[in-house]
């Protein structure tokens, strides 16, 4: 199995950075394929916590093939940051690689996004503010700058004009701002290219070498299922696909190409900023969910709302990325409850019952979960390295879940430290099977 995507399964912040840390091991290449800087990972290793935001998990291997796709929207501001950052904890980012074909935030696009926002007042869609909506929208409409016109500075010029006469209207309120000035901005991402020219490539090409020659790759997806801009619960969506299919647009790969999807979800649910949440905890309850599994935002530091498992999303999640085996993370923030309930299906506004996600947006704002009952269990479970060291009540609320979603768990998280893991079946092989394993041959 040479491809393995790895995708949120929830509303992101399910902890995907760790299981691509886990298996960038193992892998030649770890490719980000869609997203911005709106996305997090946070990774101990050694008792030292790593924050990513753009940058795949897989540098901190060193010599890792590490790349950010064509998919993903770059501020190189963010990106440069993040870069020396790394490099001044001793991190060797000689491996990192960006696609020419990729397209950037610009300054307007971050000025347009927060005054986007601001206007819509109440109506808030719960955005980063980091400019991904309005770049996604400029290469939409052909409008984009591209990693590679950072290299010419005549290109870049003519393409920021073209770009910003149509937002003249929009960006009249920043008519001061110096980030707006036409030979500052050119100046500024020209230098943002002097410093990126080293890793910017033709990054398709370099999956597509690692896959022809049998090796491991790891595409590696933000946020999360119930975000996509088509399948999420639209307005309150990011601007992208964070589904699995999107693996294959975002990194230049043919479906065949990915053999495995694994999707990643908490053994709760949380999600960041405006939308639907059907089993939502805003309580106590919900709080102290909060306190133990420190749901801040990794980009924002916003406070997560928390809430149940719901089966339901899940169970959707899983239809639409074609999910292989689930990753359930941060099993150990339910130990102490004495009992743990799971949402198994909505109750409607009207009385009506849903066992699957409602496809009309006023249906899923005024659903409710409705649960079912699990034991809960008061051990530690930090310590727990193997399936039988689980106590019996966290081994039956996994078999629920695998069983109630039709995928099968192959991993859980106990802690955050990487160590901090139970393989639950032969996956500890994985390098193994994935250099052993016969590929299809080319069509």
């Amino acid at each position: 199995m040479p491809g393995i995507c790895i995708v949120g399964a929830q509303w992101g912040d399910e902890g995907k950075g760790k299981i691509v840390d886990l298996l960038a091991e193992q892998a030649d290449a770890i490719v980000r394929f869609q997203g911005g800087n709106n996305a997090g990972h946070t990774i101990v290793r050694d008792g030292e916590e790593f924050k990513f935001h753009l940058v795949p998990s897989g540098i901190l291997y060193p010599g890792k093939r590490c790349i950010i796709g064509n998919g993903v929207v770059i501020d190189p501001g963010v990106l440069t940051g993040e870069i020396d950052a790394l490099r001044a904890r001793g991190v060797d980012t000689s491996g990192l690689r960006i696609s020419a074909n990729a397209h950037l935030i610009m300054p307007y696009h971050l000025l347009l996004d927060t005054a986007g926002e601001t206007k819509l007042g109440k109506l808030q869609i719960g955005t980063t503010r980091r400019g991904i909506g309005p770049a996604y929208a400029d290469k939409a409409a052909r409008l984009g700058i591209r990693v590679q016109d950072l290299l010419d500075e005549k290109i870049l010029k003519k393409k920021i004009t073209a770009a910003i006469d149509p937002k003249r209207l929009s960006l009249r309120p920043f008519n001061k701002d110096p980030s707006l000035d036409l030979q500052s901005m050119t100046e500024a991402y020209l230098t943002f290219g002097h410093r990126l020219e080293r890793y910017i490539a033709d990054t398709a090409r370099l999956v597509w070498d690692a896959l022809d020659a049998e090796r491991l790759v790891i595409f590696e997806g933000a946020q999360g299922a119930l975000l996509d801009i088509d399948h999420g619960t639209y307005p309150f969506v990011t601007s992208s696909n964070p589904v699995a299919g999107a693996a294959c647009v975002g990194a230049g790969v043919g479906p065949r190409d990915i053999d495995e999807v694994w999707g990643i979800a908490k053994a709760y649910v949380t999600r960041v900023g405006a939308g639907p949440f059907p089993t939502e905890l805003d309580d106590d309850l919900g709080e102290e969910i909060r306190r133990r599994g420190g749901e801040f935002g990794t980009t924002t530091g916003r406070a997560r709302r928390t809430g149940w498992l719901d089966i339901v999303a899940l169970r959707y999640a899983a239809r639409i990325n074609g999910l292989t085996s689930l990753a359930i993370t941060k099993l150990d923030v339910l130990s102490g409850f004495d009992k743990i309930m799971v949402c198994t299906r909505y109750r409607g506004a009207e009385g009506a019952e849903f066992t699957d996600f409602p496809y009309h947006q006023s249906v899923l704002h005024h659903a409710q979960g409705e649960y079912t009952e699990l034991d809960g269990w008061a051990e530690d479970i930090g310590e727990c390295r193997a399936p039988n060291d689980l106590p019996r009540a966290a081994r039956d609320y996994l078999a629920y879940i695998a069983e109630r979603v039709g995928v099968p768990v192959i991993l859980v998280g106990v802690g955050p430290g990487r160590e901090q893991v139970i393989w639950m079946q032969d996956a500890p092989q994985l390098a193994a099977v994935a250099r052993t394993a016969p590929r299809r041959a080319p069509a």
